[in-house]
């Protein structure tokens, strides 16, 4: 096979899934020989710190289909998509990842799904299975509040599970910023886009990767790329902090003339506090996204491959 007549790349990050990646492995192979033989797996190894590399050593080493990119450290979940998609060569990728809670059974439906006119084909979650009532509610709380304050449409209950047409590389290739966030990219790149429903399952083996500490980065990443909402929100906020503060002023001044003065001192701690609080959230807030205007600036590289056979195998 030759990566010209490549018909699906499959890329899977991973991240220290040495008890999942065998089972997963053979779920994924029995799944696509049977629907499709020109196709190539590209497991991406997201600085794992336990056997998984070896684990894709040996794998790539049985089946010439089989490639791997070795990151120097861990970039992120979604730096290591992006490096999958940027070295794959389909004309159709799935994006899938690599602890078996995304069934590789549903990526052949996927495939004629996209064959039957559409770039875009993304699996959407009818039910998590395995995950904590907390989790299911802050996601659930985020997907609605991304689709409320961003300009484009963004699907709910969706993750990165999905298949895509090579024309949607060749523009996220051409989308260069370092806090990526490719569910999103994807939304906003258009084209024909429909999905599919499935049951989510328990992860095979271990506890998930994504903290709640990552999630809150994810939360911010998602909406500091693609909504001006949080600046929009301080602007609202100096406004109506304005207007309590003129009622504080003219109180003050009642009491300065008709009043006893020394009643001012609690509504002017007060009126110091909350505006010190305000602007406090305001700077903030102009932080998060100087900030990363700042890493895009610098322009350093997405990620750094250590080790890859993607070179042999071409």
């Amino acid at each position: 096979m030759t990566k010209n007549n490549t018909e699906i790349s499959i890329v899977v990050p991973l991240y220290n899934e040495e008890h999942n990646i065998l089972a997963f492995h053979e779920r994924l192979l029995n799944s696509i020989e049977s629907h499709e033989e020109n196709f190539e797996i590209i497991y991406v190894n997201d600085g794992s710190k336990d056997n998984t590399l070896f684990i894709i050593h040996q794998i790539s080493s049985q089946n010439q289909k089989i490639r791997y990119i070795d990151f120097s450290r861990n970039f992120g979940h979604q730096l290591a998509i992006t490096a999958g998609i940027e070295h794959s060569n389909g004309n159709y990728i799935v994006i899938i990842d690599g602890d078996g809670q995304d069934p590789p059974e549903l990526i052949p439906t996927l495939h004629e799904k996209a064959k039957s006119g559409f770039e875009v084909v993304y699996a959407k979650r009818k039910k998590r299975n395995g995950e904590s009532i907390m989790k299911k509610l802050t996601a659930k709380l985020f997907y609605r509040l991304l689709a409320k304050i961003t300009n484009i449409e963004i699907p709910v209950d969706t993750g990165d599970f999905r298949i895509i047409h090579k024309k949607i590389k060749e523009i996220l290739q051409k989308m260069p910023e370092q806090h990526k966030y490719v569910r999103g990219q994807i939304a906003w790149i258009g084209f024909n886009q429909t999905f599919l429903e499935y049951d989510r399952e328990e992860r095979m083996h271990g506890q998930t990767k994504f903290t709640y500490r990552k999630m809150i980065r994810f939360a911010l990443d998602g909406i500091s790329s693609f909504s001006n909402w949080p600046l929009r929100v301080a602007t609202i906020s100096g406004f109506i902090v304005s207007f309590f503060a003129f009622l504080l002023i003219i109180y003050s001044l009642y009491q300065k003339f008709f009043g006893y003065t020394e009643k001012g001192w609690t509504s002017m701690h007060i009126s110091i506090l909350f505006l010190g609080g305000i602007q406090l959230i305001g700077i903030g807030i102009l932080g998060e996204y100087l900030g990363r205007v700042s890493e895009n600036v610098k322009n350093r590289p997405h990620y750094i491959i250590r080790d890859t056979n993607l070179n042999e195998n071409d």
